[in-house]
């Protein structure tokens, strides 16, 4: 019976509704950074976050040197949990304002696209929010599991998610299926074809 229970604890950990932002509120969070000194470079945090999925200290250590291509379209190498390396998709916009920001501010190759650390990071994101007007808690995570909720919606997939967010187990991964809708349901299902007329 002892081994029933870290399942059972788990079962109900992914039935938990998990917080998230909508893309919406993501646009109001970059908006609210306008006016900040380094503006662009927190523009692009949030954006990174938001549009990679990645856990805040994964973000932070990623230099131009990880932007790959596979199969003609951009990917991040990624050191992830545990020094697993991992591979990820990297929208093609975010990945030229990516290469244009390090040229302009003359980043190296080698050298980290943020050299900020977590707490700065926390810091950036906590303000924007205060100033966006949020009344939720954001934080650095939260745009991870908004990232996850919109590929979700995107593509029905949990296992492409579970790789691209770097979770061991599934059962991390089966917690965003509680926020799709009966609608987003209906629009994947459109998506399928069948070869068969």
């Amino acid at each position: 019976m002892k081994d029933l229970i870290p399942i059972h604890t788990a079962f109900v950990q992914a039935q938990k509704i998990v917080p998230y932002l909508t893309p919406e509120e993501v646009k109001i969070l970059t908006e609210a950074v306008n006016s900040s000194r380094n503006n662009q470079r927190d523009r692009l945090l949030i954006l990174f976050l938001f549009q990679t999925g990645l856990r805040i200290s994964e973000a932070l250590s990623l230099t131009p040197s990880s932007i790959q291509m596979f199969e003609g379209k951009p990917v991040l190498s990624v050191l992830g949990k545990g020094k697993k390396p991992r591979v990820i998709a990297c929208p093609e916009r975010l990945a030229e304002k990516l290469k244009s920001y390090a040229y302009e501010k003359n980043i190296s190759p080698m050298d980290r696209f943020f050299p900020i650390n977590r707490s700065r990071a926390w810091q950036i994101i906590k303000e924007a929010s205060i100033k966006a007007g949020f009344n939720k808690r954001v934080y650095p995570h939260l745009l991870r599991h908004s990232d996850a909720i919109e590929r979700l919606r995107q593509t029905g997939n949990p296992k492409a998610l579970q790789l691209h967010l770097g979770h061991a187990s599934t059962v991390m991964t089966m917690r965003y299926l509680s926020t799709l809708t009966q609608e987003d349901a209906v629009r994947i299902n459109q998506e399928v074809k069948f070869d068969v007329p």
